[in-house]
């Protein structure tokens, strides 16, 4: 539910504006520059909320290569064809061990904040830097009717809304009309949270407000072409419709249905559009399984080495060229001695062994003008370059 008081000030402007036309009424500057300051209050209040998970827009530099990459491709390019770099468990970025301490009279005591954490930059940040894609784990807070974001047991802002990071992004989008923003959305189970209708219905109706319709791509089933998808969200559907009431019917985006989401998969076939034969390629194989004391080489080899088979599939232009491709370079904590962390999966140890970002990045530097579809980092930052190599650059 978009924020009361912001709706109501977007109604009383639009009110006025639409009174102004029709009556060729000239408005005092006075009344002109408090609905000026008001507008502008009402963003700056829905912005700042939005923060912790968000984080804050410093803008782009006139030689920034990533910010509005998206404008030098065509119109009628497919999205399947595009190059996406996109972070894992994006909405961990500002989540510590403060945090988690502030934070534990509402999820009481959980593991360390380095079990939860996968980036280190901002969504608004990110797309600065060139990152298209965005996970977002999401569940309900029945205490005060809002749903926030979540890793698992971790709460990462007590008071960031859904409605706020979504506002967040349409302010980009607007600075940014070039370019187009994917958005994974799915219920984060292990929150200890209601996964009932209640969430179901308060989930829909904050995709179909007026606001969301003009900033969501509307079809369904299909990914279609840049052009389409310009200036907008496009939603990749990680949940299931089962629980929504039979009346509300309206569909967005590509459902990618959790039933059919193969757990812990290396090479997972998902038909997301049965009448025309549009499948999901997805690698997300998380949770890897080694003997304890194996080392975090062997974890990250063992990673790495089924990641670059299915980026392989991708680059093959006679095999399923015009399908979606998403590989998650990211993995999960394990705990092992040392215990493998979401960093050191994408960073390596400090030391001696290297982590999945310093290894892809070679990898997609000798495959430069191939198709890798969509590819999730953790920590993507640390890796110069990184970005670059996905896209293409």
């Amino acid at each position: 539910m978009f924020s009361t008081c912001s709706l109501r000030i977007c109604v009383l402007l639009c009110g006025l504006a639409s009174l102004k036309a029709s009556t060729a009424w000239a408005a005092p500057s006075s009344m002109a520059t408090s609905q000026t300051f008001l507008g502008q209050q009402a963003l700056t209040d829905l912005l700042d909320r939005a923060s912790p998970i968000a984080g804050i827009d410093s803008g782009c530099t006139k030689q920034s290569k990533t910010c509005d990459w998206m404008a030098r491709f065509p119109d009628n390019t497919k999205l399947v064809h595009m190059n996406l770099p996109g972070t894992h468990d994006t909405s961990t970025w500002n989540y510590s061990d403060t945090t988690q301490a502030s934070l534990i009279r509402y999820t009481g005591p959980i593991p360390d904040a380095s079990v939860f954490r996968c980036q280190e930059h901002s969504i608004l940040q990110s797309l600065n830097e060139g990152v298209r894609v965005f996970d977002l784990r999401i569940a309900y807070n029945p205490g005060n009717d809002t749903i926030g974001f979540h890793h698992s047991q971790a709460l990462l802002s007590p008071t960031t809304r859904m409605e706020d990071v979504l506002f967040g992004l349409y302010n980009w989008l607007d600075d940014h009309p070039t370019e187009a923003v994917l958005v994974s959305i799915n219920h984060e189970g292990g929150t200890g949270t209601p996964d009932d209708p209640t969430f179901y219905i308060k989930l829909y109706k904050i995709l179909n407000t007026p606001l969301a319709q003009k900033y969501w791509v509307q079809t369904n089933g299909t990914l279609g072409t840049l052009g389409q998808a310009r200036g907008k969200l496009t939603l990749l559907q990680r949940w299931s419709n089962d629980q929504l009431p039979s009346d509300l019917t309206k569909r967005i985006g590509i459902p990618l249905d959790p039933g059919h989401w193969t757990d812990n998969g290396k090479a997972i076939e998902l038909v997301y559009n049965v009448a025309e034969s549009q499948i999901a390629f997805i690698e997300d194989f998380y949770q890897i399984d080694l003997p304890l004391g194996s080392g975090a080489n062997a974890y990250i080899e063992t990673k790495f080495d089924a990641v670059t088979a299915h980026l392989t599939n991708a680059t093959l232009t006679n095999l399923n060229p015009d399908q979606l491709y998403i590989s998650f370079a990211s993995a999960a904590f394990v705990l092992d001695s040392p215990p493998m962390t979401p960093e050191i999966y994408a960073l390596g140890n400090g030391t001696d062994v290297l982590g999945m970002n310093s290894k892809l990045l070679p990898w997609l530097q000798a495959r430069k003008g191939k198709r890798f579809g969509i590819i999730m980092l953790d920590f993507y930052d640390a890796v110069p370059g990184l970005v670059e190599a996905v896209i293409g650059l």
